[in-house]
């Protein structure tokens, strides 16, 4: 499946270019789990091939992940917390944790977003609880940009020097996703038995 969307931003990409870049690392970074990993070194790989200009294309990446993420905040701030309040018995979560969530995001939110950003998976869906937890929307769309900045630079000069061989790092960005999910289980995992522990005692 993961194989079959890469290959329909490829196909797309090379016909919309530009506009195709702004497209998908907005629906990206909008919670849609297109991989950027795929979406930007393929443009930086237009670029090589002078389809596409390496500088635009970052920029445009990067304002493509900005706005996706602006909507994914706005999406939790609306109606985010209220539903994870609904639904929090069933995802093992009390008031206090969401608490510290709210609290956590008002004192290093600026820390979390950027450096989520830097991050496979987790920056497709850390605007939603920045958003649950209300953070400052100017510090949010700052430390997204540059965070987004960052990611887009990396990726579009890989796929940039790499040229015709960009789809060798396909794989190991991959690797890299399957290490953040195994993380992220481990954790939730954790959680939840010490969550158990402590209500049995």
């Amino acid at each position: 499946m993961v194989e079959s969307i890469i290959n329909m931003v490829i196909l797309v990409m090379g016909k919309l270019g530009y506009l195709g870049v702004f497209i998908f690392m907005a629906l990206e970074s909008a919670c849609i789990p297109i991989p950027s990993e795929a979406i930007l070194p393929f443009g930086g790989y237009l670029s090589y091939t002078g389809r596409l200009s390496i500088i635009p294309t970052i920029i445009i990446g990067t304002l493509g992940g900005t706005f996706g993420s602006i909507l994914a905040y706005y999406l939790g701030k609306l109606g985010g917390r209220p539903l994870v309040e609904k639904y929090a018995s069933f995802l093992h979560l009390s008031k206090s944790s969401l608490d510290k969530s709210d609290t956590c995001f008002k004192k290093y939110g600026e820390k979390i977003v950027f450096y989520s950003r830097l991050l496979p998976i987790v920056r497709t869906f850390i605007s939603l609880p920045a958003g649950i937890s209300n953070m400052n929307f100017k510090k949010f769309t700052l430390y997204t940009f540059f965070g987004s900045l960052i990611w887009s630079i990396l990726l579009c000069y890989t796929g940039y020097y790499m040229g015709e061989k960009w789809v060798i790092i396909r794989p190991w960005f991959h690797y890299a996703d399957i290490a953040i999910v195994i993380i992220i289980v481990g954790l939730v995992g954790y959680k939840l038995m010490t969550i158990k522990k402590v209500n049995i005692s």
